[in-house]
């Protein structure tokens, strides 16, 4: 019976991905888009130090060196071109921190029965668990083991059956979300 179970579909899980592939996706996962807020910090120089909102355009407007462009680069790569661009006739050696206090570029969507379905930030490292604690936890009537994840993935949607209620009973591991995943969660039938 153990045997079966685990053959049937709703058992799909995620497939194992290599080191390489799960660095690669958590940088993507980290970079930044429209809308996010960062802090940059120059150290010794607190009137450059501030918060900037990521535009529609992808860029901020940094005091003394302009137009900065930001969306698809990680905190790191946008700190090293703040230092290059503050490096080039204006400070001698400047020490850059980017710091990221919203991450609203990058969202996941919970819809069905949990208490507030919507739309919520996605963060680093966010696993379904989360997620739903996020929309308030589950309904009465929700069918906690009939998950499901949709995602696209190589320009195709595939949707994983998570039995979140067994994640919550210690049976199953919890599952990892990327950024556009949509949760939803199914009323059950009595």
């Amino acid at each position: 019976m153990l045997i079966l179970a685990a053959c049937h579909p709703a058992a799909r899980r995620e497939p194992a991905l290599s080191i390489a592939e799960q660095t690669a996706l958590l940088e993507q996962d980290s970079t930044l888009g429209v809308g996010d807020v960062f802090e940059v910090r120059v150290y010794g120089e607190s009137e450059l130090s501030a918060k900037y909102r990521v535009g529609a355009d992808g860029t901020i407007d940094f005091p003394l060196i302009g137009n900065v462009k930001v969306a698809g680069l990680l905190p790191s790569q946008v700190a090293a071109h703040i230092a290059d661009r503050l490096r080039d006739g204006i400070l001698r050696s400047p020490q850059v921190s980017v710091y990221v206090h919203e991450h609203t570029s990058k969202k996941i969507h919970v819809i069905g029965q949990v208490a507030r379905p919507g739309t919520f930030p996605y963060t680093a490292g966010m696993n379904i668990v989360e997620a739903i604690t996020q929309a308030g936890g589950f309904t009465p009537v929700s069918a906690k083991n009939g998950t499901t994840v949709t995602r696209i993935e190589n320009g195709r949607k595939v949707i994983y059956h998570v039995r979140v209620g067994d994640i919550g009973d210690g049976l199953a591991a919890n599952f990892q979300l990327r950024p556009g995943d949509i949760i939803s969660v199914p009323e059950r039938f009595f």
